[in-house]
């Protein structure tokens, strides 16, 4: 897939020209496996489809890929795959780690199957990405090893049963304050087929007291999410002296594709991070960042979310800020009614609404964060005002849904539904936001005197 897509060892398109030559030519000019489709195939599918991987089949070469050709170009052509749903031509479109294809791969992986899935020259081989290892860190790749992995304590999980939540501590050990890079959970083995989410948080000790005091959200994690990424110019604080607070959601039995139905034994979740040189803060100087979760309204955020049976219900969330921040990523919550979400920003002195991002076609069986590209990442002055908005399904014609027939409400149960998305935010000064506002200008006149060349 495309996040990590710059790791890849990738066939060049002048390297197939150069070898296209004479008489065969013509015959390679078809839309072949070989040729067009198994490149796109290795590089957004196989890191799941694969030995040991997350998907439900093997498309490491053309005698696994040939026989779900037929559904390979369905689930394709409706950009059901790779799963990625963030709206194309809606807001903000420069995403660190997009997995979407583009339109020019999904008409040729759908060409192909119109001319019948041709394998294509013989002497021609698509090259097969250096993925990391399906137990293997998913940025180890680009950064290496974490530089912290923390596990939760061992829980079993029954085969089948009510949801079950597992709420400890585990210390950081970290005796001086960092700045994180990047970090991942990753349910171990079995596990990741029962976890439906996993909060690792902060809590320093205050020394004075004795007492540990919430400090800050780390990540959040549920089923599909790949990892977060930091913003090179900004700190995510991991202090001194800290602990990890793990607030895990299991669900038996599991949830969606990769659900078993069996138990799983020691299920454990870990977190690794990845941390900047000690002395990045010196350096960088940088602004800080923080995750939370911004919930439909002020207080508890599910105490007014009711959708009825074969019925459907909306949410809008709204949060302002007393500075100018910059929005890094989003990542909506919701449950299995869920089939949409929105952000949008609303400016009130002039009354114009911009539209930042839009799933139209969400799924809690596949969670992003999607992290917008730091030099369009949504700019707020100081008064702007967030909303959130999100859709229910409680309908037949929901592929998630596992009863219409019933009343649903808010709470913390799968079956349950929650209205909140995660939003990590840089919070600025009045400085750094005119001195980001002044680059972003000088980058649009560059472009632009560029183009006039």
């Amino acid at each position: 897939m495309k996040a990590i897509r710059s790791t890849l060892a990738v066939v060049s398109g002048a390297s197939l020209a150069f070898a296209l030559s004479g008489a065969q030519a013509q015959d390679r000019d078809e839309i072949s496996y070989n040729t067009h489709v198994g490149q796109i195939i290795n590089e957004n599918c196989v890191v799941c489809h694969r030995e040991g991987g997350i998907g439900p089949m093997q498309f490491e070469n053309y005698e696994q890929v040939r026989p779900w050709a037929p559904l390979i170009q369905l689930k394709v052509a409706n950009r059901e795959m790779p799963p990625y749903a963030y709206d194309h031509g809606i807001g903000i479109q420069d995403l660190e780690g997009d997995w979407r294809l583009s339109q020019e791969e999904i008409d040729t992986v759908v060409a192909w199957v119109n001319q019948g899935s041709p394998l294509g020259p013989a002497d021609i081989v698509p090259a097969m990405p250096d993925l990391p290892e399906p137990d293997d860190w998913n940025f180890e790749t680009d950064l290496g090893e974490p530089s912290l992995i923390l596990a939760s304590t061992p829980i079993d999980i029954p085969a089948g049963g009510n949801d079950l939540w597992h709420k400890h501590f585990t210390p950081t050990g970290i005796t001086e304050g960092k700045c994180i890079r990047a970090m991942q959970v990753k349910p171990r083995g079995d596990a990741r087929a029962v976890v439906h989410h996993a909060n690792p948080s902060i809590q320093v000790l205050d020394e004075e007291t004795g007492e540990y005091e919430d400090f800050s959200q780390l990540t959040e994690y549920a089923m599909g999410k790949w990892g977060e990424l930091i913003p090179n110019e900004v700190c995510r604080e991991m202090p001194a002296n800290s602990r990890i607070f793990w607030d895990i959601h299991m669900y038996p039995g599991g949830v969606g594709a990769s659900a078993q139905g069996q138990a799983v034994l020691n299920n454990v979740v870990e977190l690794g991070i990845w941390f900047h040189e000690d002395d990045f803060q010196e350096e960088q100087e940088p602004y800080t960042q923080d995750l939370r979760a911004y919930v439909m309204r002020d207080g508890y955020e599910n105490d007014m979310l009711i959708v009825p049976p074969h019925g459907y219900t909306m949410t809008q969330g709204f949060h302002s800020f007393d500075h100018p921040v910059r929005i890094d990523s989003f990542q909506p919550h919701g449950h299995l009614r869920m089939n949409a979400a929105a952000l949008e920003i609303f400016y009130p002195e002039t009354g114009r609404t911009e539209q930042i991002s839009q799933i139209s076609n969400w799924s809690a069986t596949w969670h992003h964060s999607h992290i917008y590209d730091p030099e369009v990442a949504p700019l707020l002055p100081t008064g702007a005002v967030l909303v959130i908005k999100q859709w229910y399904d409680n309908t037949a014609d929901n592929p998630n849904n596992p009863d219409p027939d019933q009343w649903v409400y808010g709470g913390s149960r799968t079956g349950d539904e929650m209205s909140h998305a995660w939003i990590a935010v840089t919070h600025l000064d009045d400085e750094g936001y005119e001195q980001i506002l002044a680059e972003r200008r000088e980058a649009e006149e560059r472009s632009v005197a560029g183009n006039d060349d």
